[in-house]
């Protein structure tokens, strides 16, 4: 079986991390599938997933250790060709990744005790992203 769920989320941009944990599990719960694989994927070339304690000390290490990486201000040839100015954003999306791959047993998410999902938005602004989450199994 295979039950497919999209989450819509208001991010603030600008690196704000959102604990999409209890969506997702709302959504493995309605798709009825108690064992197999979780896939969530966020749409859009500027947001990435990742797993993670979300708590405010990590949170700001998260956001500090993205702008060390690929920092706004810099001269981005995608803002110069695109009259744009989140070239970072996407940099930092593509180096997050767009997906995770969690699996499914008796109906839960086999995450860690201080795990939870994360999505990260770091265009410049206020976006409304789309989160799919794909169950497979039976």
């Amino acid at each position: 079986m295979i039950a497919t769920t999209t989450l819509i989320l208001q991010t603030a941009g600008n690196g704000d991390v959102l604990d999409i944990t209890p969506r997702v599990v709302a959504a493995v719960f309605h798709s009825g599938v108690k064992d197999g694989l979780v896939t969530i994927f966020v749409t859009g070339s500027t947001a990435g997933l990742t797993t993670g304690e979300f708590e405010p000390g990590l949170v700001a290490d998260l956001k500090a250790a993205f702008q060390r990486l690929a920092p706004q201000g810099l001269e981005y040839q995608h803002n110069r060709l695109q009259g744009d100015d989140n070239g970072h954003a996407h940099i930092n999306a593509s180096l997050l990744g767009p997906s995770l791959v969690v699996p499914l047993a008796r109906g839960k998410l086999l995450l860690g005790q201080w795990q939870q999902l994360l999505l990260v938005d770091f265009d410049v602004r206020p976006r409304q992203r789309q989160v799919v989450v794909q169950v497979l199994g039976e």
